[in-house]
């Protein structure tokens, strides 16, 4: 059985809130407070340094939980749990170079991923943020960030950049983190979307965010690379974004079948769950549900393994996170459909699923990244 540290109580709090954050536009501040009180941001923290020690694929299920109750709130934590993921994935293989960060998000830090970049298709291999050398083995930053979960909430920001001057026939890629209160940034106030709404993924621009030389953690090459860090952001992120689409299809089936048994047709006099149609909806959402979750469990349990698959792993999780994102679309669909025209009411929490589960589409790796993934583990790089 998986770890847990989210009671039910707690997560029927939040669910709660999360209509009331999506209709305001605004940031979950008390979720936050919450889970660390929970100690749910420390939850991949491992004994040896503190923490409850859970897994990847304990994390990956609690993630899950928490998206059924509130999907944004998850979404936003996910990109914190990322961070703690790499930080255990190489804690894990015997590099303790991210240990800080595990003892940070112990003592309360509140990390956030500042990567994705407008029109930057090449996501982890490039970069058009700049990254200028400081003189003192660390960097500034300079360029534009969009979808930064947790704008008004995070303490650490994990950053990447491109140094193309130190040496210009070898530029790097250089990760590192800066800090809040380090300055040479500014949040924009620009998160008005139709989903994901507390999630508050606010653009983020960098000018001059300092990343002093203990907080740059890798300078790899542009293009592909199979480097321990890479690999942990990739899988982690990978990983527990299909959790948070997989529990938000498991909340609109769950949802669904409360509706169906309670709504009932003039027609025949039965409840909807009496319905043959209906039920072959429900039942066609459920079946395709039921192929997620053990491959998630698989995967995330075989890194927790300390499982070596080399580039394989790119497939592997990009794969999962297509497979999880596309079939709860399907899954809140069929939910829909099921449950009648009360669910295009704002008020109505499928139509907010329904809007949420949309979110998974821009995330990557995305569907032409994903397929473009396992075209070159099949017939190798095109010419």
């Amino acid at each position: 059985m998986p770890m847990r540290i989210l009671d039910d109580d707690l997560l029927l709090t939040i669910r709660g809130r999360a209509a009331i954050h999506d209709r305001r536009n605004d940031y979950f501040d008390d979720d936050l407070a919450d889970l660390k009180r929970a100690g749910y941001l420390a939850a991949l923290v491992p004994a040896d340094l503190g923490g409850p020690g859970l897994g990847l694929a304990d994390v990956a299920r609690e993630q899950g939980r928490l998206a059924g109750a509130a999907p944004a709130t998850a979404l936003a934590v996910n990109m914190h749990h990322v961070w703690t993921g790499v930080a255990r994935f190489l804690h894990d293989r015997g590099d303790a170079s991210m240990d800080w960060l595990l003892e940070e998000a112990r003592d309360g830090e509140v990390f956030a991923f500042g990567y994705s970049e407008a029109g930057n298709d090449l996501v982890l291999l490039g970069s058009r943020t700049q990254a200028r050398p400081d003189g003192a083995g660390g960097y500034t930053f300079h360029g534009r960030k969009i979808f930064t979960s947790n704008s008004p909430g995070w303490t650490r920001l994990g950053v990447m950049g491109l140094d193309d001057t130190t040496d210009p026939a070898n530029p790097v890629i250089v990760h590192a983190f800066v800090t809040r209160d380090g300055g040479g940034f500014e949040i924009l106030d620009d998160w008005d979307t139709i989903g994901m709404r507390a999630s508050q993924s606010r653009t983020t621009v960098l000018d001059g965010a300092p990343a002093p030389a203990d907080r740059v953690m890798r300078k790899v090459a542009p293009g592909p690379s199979l480097d321990p860090y890479v690999l942990g952001i990739f899988t982690s992120f990978e990983l527990l974004l299909a959790s948070v689409y997989a529990g938000i299809a498991d909340r609109a089936i769950e949802v669904a079948v409360e509706t169906v048994t309670k709504r009932q047709s003039m027609k025949t006099g039965k409840a909807y769950a009496q319905d043959p149609d209906i039920r072959w909806r429900l039942a066609s959402a459920a079946l395709a549900q039921d192929g997620i979750w053990p491959q998630i469990d698989q995967a995330a349990g075989a890194i927790d393994a300390g499982a070596n698959l080399g580039a394989a792993w790119f497939r592997q999780t990009a794969g999962i996170k297509v497979r999880a994102t596309e079939t709860a679309r399907d899954v809140v669909d069929e939910a829909i459909r099921s449950s009648g025209g009360s669910t295009y009411f704002n008020r109505s929490e499928l139509g907010r699923l329904y809007r949420d589960v949309l979110a998974g589409i821009f995330h990557p790796s995305d569907d032409e990244s994903a397929h473009a993934t396992v075209a070159q583990s099949l017939l190798g790089p095109l010419e």
